[in-house]
């Protein structure tokens, strides 16, 4: 049933046409409807070499309205951060048990918070959470002693991205159920803060191309110079 869906969807878009934000928006909106609420997400390709320290792209930021995705959240703390965490809203507060955990197999959590003291004990836990983007990280604020703004953070619509070796990036832009002005101000807040990452030393062009897609249809292609002069404004 799904592929039937996709087929009709891909009817509705011009494959060698650049949409405006809006026209994407409202046809993606109109895309025949799943049983769930589909999640959407801004697709880009950079013209970095993420090879280069100083061309890797990392960072998250906050939508404007949220991400629409209830986030389970661990953070790593002990005292009264603990405390301070549970009070916030975290799902798991602890350091070894959740430490023994991870190692046995248990990934239950899409953000893992740390209090940079307990770095040194959780950074043996890299090789499991680094790839899967789950470990914490001071530049993306989950390395922090402020675990009550980390966790409101994480629990309001904040979002992180990472560029891939491919120079792509994708970052979750809210849920198809959101109204059109709800999208276009999140996916406007995603490009302008990918434009804010372009690396001092990079000649040539930087947002090679962007597309923006839901979680069952297929990718609808943005114009770029539209679009980036747009999330300027």
């Amino acid at each position: 049933m799904g592929s039937k869906r996709y087929r009709e969807a891909l009817k509705m878009i011009d494959k060698n046409k650049r949409y405006e934000l809006d026209e994407a928006i409202k046809t993606l909106k109109d895309f025949p409807s799943t049983k769930f609420d589909e999640t959407v997400e801004v697709h880009f390709n950079l013209g970095v070499d993420p090879r280069k320290a100083d061309q890797q792209i990392r960072n998250s930021l906050v939508l404007p309205h949220g991400s629409g995705q209830t986030s389970r959240v661990l953070v790593f703390a002990e005292g009264n951060k603990a405390d301070e965490a549970k009070a916030a809203g975290a799902d798991f507060v602890g350091v070894d048990e959740y430490i023994d955990k991870i190692n046995s197999g248990w990934l239950d959590f899409d953000v893992a918070i740390a209090t940079p003291n307990l770095m040194g004990k959780i950074g043996r836990l890299g090789r499991v959470l680094g790839p899967r983007g789950l470990m914490p990280n001071p530049k993306v604020g989950t390395v922090t002693m402020d675990v009550t703004k980390a966790v409101n953070e994480s629990k309001g619509g904040k979002v992180t991205y990472r560029i891939d070796k491919f120079s792509n990036l994708h970052v979750i832009g809210g849920k198809k159920s959101f109204t059109e002005d709800m999208l276009k101000e999140n996916i406007l807040s995603i490009i302008s803060a990918i434009l804010r990452e372009r690396p001092a030393a990079l000649k040539g062009v930087f947002i090679k191309s962007i597309s923006i897609t839901s979680t069952m249809g297929p990718g609808i292609k943005l114009d770029v110079t539209s679009a980036t002069i747009a999330a300027r404004k």
